[in-house]
Formats: C-alpha cells, structure tokens, sequence
C-alpha cells in the first residue's frame, strides 16, 4: 500500500501523513474511490495532482471525496480549480475551504533553445510564473491542483519523503499536524519561491538604471521599458490578490471555535502562528515588488532629468558662444559701414588694432564666463 521512499514524479500522487511517518499510497484514486469508510482514520491524506490530472480523472476524484469526506467539490469550485488565469482568492462551504494562490516563481525551463534577448531590457519578468494553485481543504484531506510539471509538490514530497528532507530525529515534531498546517507550509514555499528570483530581478533593474542615466547611452527600448512596468505593476495585483486571499482564510479560521483540549489548542494556536508568518512573507514580498516597480518609474524620472539637464548644458555652452561674439559681431558691423569719415579706417595699422580689440574683449568675456563656472563641464 505504500512506500518510504520518494516515487517517481506522477501527475497524480497520494500521501497518507500521521503523527509518526508520512507515506506514499499506492493504487492511486482507484484505491481509495474503492473504500466505502475513509481511509485516514488516523492522520489524513494530501492529493496533490496536476491541472491535467485532475481534470481527466475528475469523476474518480469527486468519488474518492465523497467515500473519504462525505461531500464532492460543487460545480463551480471544480471550474475554479481547472482555470488556469484564476486570481488568488478565498471561498468555502459548510464541509470545506477552497483557496486560489497564484505562485511568483521561475518558469521551469524548456527543452527548446530561448530566443535571444534584446539588451537593456528584464527578461525574468518574462520567466515568472504566475499560474495558479488550488487547494479544497477539508477536515482529514487536502487536495491540491498544480499547474503542470508539478514542481512545488515534488520538491515539498521529496523533502517529506525522501532521506534528505525532513531531519528523522526531529520527524515527529517537524511533520504537518493537518491538511490545514501542510497547505501552509506548501504556501510558504510557493511564497519564498520569488526570493530565488529577487536577485536577477534586482541586478537587471540596476543594469538598467545604469543605462537609463548614462548621459552616453542612447536608450531605444521605450517598448521593452513600457512592458517592464506593466509586468512589474502586474505583479504587485498579483501580491495584493495573495494577501487578501490569505487574510481572508485567516479571518475565517479565527471565527472558528476555540479548541477546549491542550493538544488541540496548541494546534489551533500554532496554525494562527504559520498562517501569519505566512502573511508577513506575503507582504515582504509585495513590498520588494512595488520597490522595484518605484525603482523603474524613478529610473524614468532620472532619465529625463539627465537629459534635461545635457540639454541645458549645451543650451548654456551655445549661449556663451554668442555672448562672446556679439561684441565681436558689433564691431566688425561698425567697422563696416561704408561713411567715409571712419576712425582707424584709412590707418595701416587700423585692421590689427581691431583684431586686438576683439581678441582682447573676447578673452575677458570668456575668463568672465569660465570664473562664473558657465563653460564647466558637468560630470
């Protein structure tokens, strides 16, 4: 019926956890559709299936929830979890909780060679994932919907299952203590999953801050830039829908009553515990995102100053230039003028004498200008 070991990825894997061990069912949903009383009468199960999965073996699913739980998903719940655009968000009935968590992580990677891309733009913005997962929690069962791959659910499996994970003389303590704690903790990894990309995300932004404000750069990708905030705006919504989703199941859980037993207590307590750490992870997370989309928007703020101010400098440079030689421009008019009675005109000496003069007054106009810092170049 089970095994200890991690098992080959599958679009649709069962787990049976307890207080002492964690276990792979074997026979999948045929098995336990099978059983007309529930098959965790101690500790519970975790369906974890992929969107596929679940929806080609719907009807098998909907059996096994009834044989195991007693209610089948309703109709409406079942198009939620195969939407694959769904926006995070927190809805239940009397026998169960459905939450819609949309994920920020890598795109796994594909087998075909990436296009190359333009320089100067963030092209992890266009590797994040942000499909869905679903998760139905009821008193002794929690199935999850993953998009495809399943990568969330195998990582969280292997370190349950597998020798590496879970440390075994702290097993007992460390293991999920219900369908609620285990769809937190899947939550936090799906959360601390962004923090993997916080660091390209933040190199690139930097990279293309150092472009934008590069007074030698000529920056082209206005489209590439416009993409980048929608992509960045996109995610904060994304974040605020995760927030809201979760505090919301939070607020649910805490109008629940208060268990009376110690043990139970305990577990109610330590649940509002996770459950708030999560939602402060949340918020780091959209905090980090709307710092990034500020960062961009401040990018293009410092782009337009840069140039504004190259603008004025050569603006400032041309007006000394013809401050300096309209004087000059003044005399050569004056000495120009055809009257026949002009000083200086009929002398040998009158042209360099006028040379003088305006190389004289043209360097005191420029040592003038340089000493009020009007022809320093800016740095």
């Amino acid at each position: 019926m089970s095994t200890d070991t991690a098992a080959a990825p599958h679009p649709l894997r069962i787990f049976h956890i307890d207080d002492q061990q964690v276990r792979e069912v074997e026979g999948g949903l045929a098995m336990l559709a099978g059983h007309s009383s529930p098959v965790a009468q101690t500790g519970y199960l975790w369906i974890a299936a992929t969107r596929e999965a679940f929806a080609a073996q719907l009807a098998t699913v909907q059996q096994v929830l009834e044989a195991q739980c007693g209610q089948h998903l309703v109709d409406l719940h079942v198009a939620d979890l195969l939407n694959d655009q769904l926006p995070s968000h927190c809805d239940y009935t009397s026998q169960y909780d459905l939450l819609a968590f949309r994920r920020l992580a890598a795109r796994e990677p594909v087998a075909a060679a990436p296009a190359p891309e333009r320089r100067g733009g963030l092209p992890v913005l266009r590797r994040i994932d942000t499909r869905p997962v679903g998760f139905v929690l009821f008193e002794r069962l929690l199935l999850s919907v993953h998009p495809d791959g399943g990568k969330i659910r195998d990582g969280y499996a292997a370190r349950l299952l597998g020798p590496g994970g879970i440390d075994p003389r702290a097993k007992v303590a460390r293991l999920p203590t219900g369908p609620a704690d285990l769809m937190l903790r899947i939550l936090n990894r799906i959360v601390d999953a962004y923090l993997d990309l916080r660091r390209d995300l933040t190199r690139q932004l930097d990279h293309w801050q150092a472009e934008l404000v590069d007074p030698r750069s000529r920056f082209k990708d206005w489209s590439l830039l416009l993409a980048a905030r929608q992509s960045l705006a996109h995610l904060s919504e994304i974040c605020e829908d995760q927030q809201a989703a979760m505090q919301d199941w939070l607020d649910a859980l805490e109008t629940l009553p208060v268990p009376q037993a110690p043990a139970e207590l305990r577990r109610h307590e330590l649940l509002l515990v996770r459950a708030r750490d999560l939602l402060e992870h949340i918020a780091r997370v959209l905090h980090h995102v709307q710092r990034l989309e500020a960062n961009a928007e401040t990018a293009v703020q410092m782009h337009f100053s840069v140039q504004s101010h190259r603008a004025n400098d050569i603006m400032r440079t041309l007006t000394v230039i013809t401050a300096v030689f309209l004087p000059l421009n003044l005399i050569a008019g004056v000495c120009g003028m055809n009257f026949e009675f002009i000083p200086l005109v009929h002398k040998t000496d009158g042209f360099w004498l006028a040379m003088a003069a305006m190389a004289g007054i043209a360097a005191v106009l420029v040592a003038y200008f340089w000493r009020k810092r009007y022809l320093e170049r800016s740095r």
